[in-house]
């Protein structure tokens, strides 16, 4: 029964730990678009998404991403075989590169700190959608295991990242 809490948690801090992601680097790009505004606006409009980015990653993004892992290694101590599965290997790869992502993420936000972020607003627009490819591996990877065949999963990542591209360049165009 303790192995369904478990499952149970690690869903729920999975979903706060990317709800954390998507909004972060939201907070970056409006962050880097106040550069555009006058001194006095832009000085308040940095301070304020400063301040917002601190609290979401401290309180929301690296808690939930903590736990999720904490308690998804509970469910692998509780129920060993899951590491005998390809599928779950998988799965792991993923959620270390996903840690990774999270922690591009405080080195952005570190040079928000200092008062200037290094990438373009573009390059941010696609960041953000990372978090997106990840999402969407790691949920079919835990939910259809073994029912979907590799080269449908590869042929499947690439369109959406195709078609995330296009999105943000329709978008990029429409802005202006």
């Amino acid at each position: 029964m303790s192995y369904l809490y478990f499952k149970s948690l690690h869903l729920i801090f999975m979903v706060c730990w990317f709800a954390g992601l998507f909004y972060l680097v939201r907070l970056f790009i409006y962050f880097k678009e106040s550069e555009k505004k006058p001194k006095v606006e832009r000085t308040v409009l940095e301070t304020q998404f400063t301040l917002m980015t601190k609290r979401l990653l401290y309180i929301i993004t690296w808690p939930s991403a903590v736990l999720t892992t904490i308690f998804g290694l509970s469910m692998i101590y509780l129920n060993t075989a899951l590491l005998d599965s390809q599928w779950m290997k998988v799965k792991l790869c993923f959620v270390f590169f996903l840690l990774l992502y999270t922690y591009s993420c405080q080195i952005i936000f570190n040079q928000m700190k200092e008062g200037k972020i290094k990438f373009k607003s573009t390059s941010l627009r696609i960041w953000n959608e990372v978090a997106t490819i990840f999402l969407f591996s790691i949920i079919f990877l835990a939910v259809l295991r073994t029912t979907i065949s590799w080269l449908f999963a590869t042929l499947g990542l690439i369109l959406l990242a195709v078609i995330l591209m296009i999105l943000i360049k329709i978008y990029k165009r429409i802005s202006r």
